[in-house]
């Protein structure tokens, strides 16, 4: 499952991120009670941390996704946020993003902006991980799983070039040469 050149230690092990999303997902269904509810997925990254989320709220909602990227085969971000089109009624619904990872903030708040044309109720945003870095843009997460240092993750839905996205944890990569 590792590539020959690349090392991983485990950050977060498997049964904490389950415990802590159960967590958030029991806090995310109490504060929608009762509100017209939509969640908004970023592909593909959320899409772990999203089904498992989505398990434990308990309220009818639906479901959207969106397809946003600014990495590429880096460990960097480019600065430049692609998104694809965004489709779906907002207009009057409470729209919660749903995303894998909070850094440079540049993703969220381009979603955050796109959504906020449409006319929602509110929106708020919600992350696996919230990396404790210098934001390129004001932005903080309304919910957030975990804190975690300025490291390069993978795992769980996150990823390096395509790779790592299925481990069943979420750990520090040095890579050494991924191929592709």
């Amino acid at each position: 499952m590792v590539h020959a050149n690349d090392r991983i230690e485990v950050l977060l092990d498997a049964a904490a991120i389950q415990e802590r999303v159960r967590a958030l997902g029991e806090r995310i269904e109490a504060d929608y009670r009762g509100k017209a509810l939509t969640v908004l997925g970023v592909l593909k990254g959320s899409v772990f941390f999203l089904a498992d989320l989505l398990r434990h709220v308990q309220i009818p909602l639906r479901l959207d996704f969106l397809r946003a990227s600014s990495y590429g085969n880096k460990t960097v971000s480019s600065g430049i946020v692609q998104l694809s089109a965004v489709e779906g009624a907002f207009e009057g619904r409470h729209v919660l993003i749903v995303d894998d990872i909070l850094d440079s903030g540049r993703t969220l708040h381009t979603i955050r902006r796109e959504i906020e044309r449409l006319s929602p109720a509110s929106v708020k945003t919600c992350v696996l991980v919230d990396k404790k870095v210098e934001r390129a843009v004001e932005l903080e997460a309304d919910y957030r799983a975990f804190e975690i240092p300025n490291v390069f993750i993978v795992g769980y839905g996150l990823d390096y070039a395509e790779h790592y996205r299925n481990l069943p944890y979420i750990a520090v990569l040095s890579p050494g040469g991924a191929e592709s």
